[in-house]
């Protein structure tokens, strides 16, 4: 089942401004947007699984990709979840 995001943003206003607010140096507020977005993919991925975010494999993460980029190629990027 393919669900677009109502937005192709994984990191909302508020995420990012918390992260802007955060004590950290510029390369470290990257790498925690890039986590934080990364949590949001997992969520929606877990769901997709209908497993806890805790209980995805390395094989289900690598699985949901592949299906992601095939439908990317067959039906256009604009089928497919990530929209990049």
């Amino acid at each position: 089942m393919n669900t677009q995001p109502q937005s192709s943003q994984f990191l909302t206003l508020e995420d990012s401004a918390q992260v802007d607010a955060a004590l950290l140096a510029s390369n470290e507020k990257f790498l925690t947007r890039l986590t934080v977005s990364s949590l949001n993919l997992l969520k929606h991925i877990a769901q997709e699984y209908a497993v806890n975010i805790e209980d995805l494999t390395t094989k289900q993460i690598i699985a949901w990709f592949e299906k992601d980029s095939k439908i990317r190629r067959e039906q256009g990027s604009k089928s497919a979840y990530l929209q990049w």
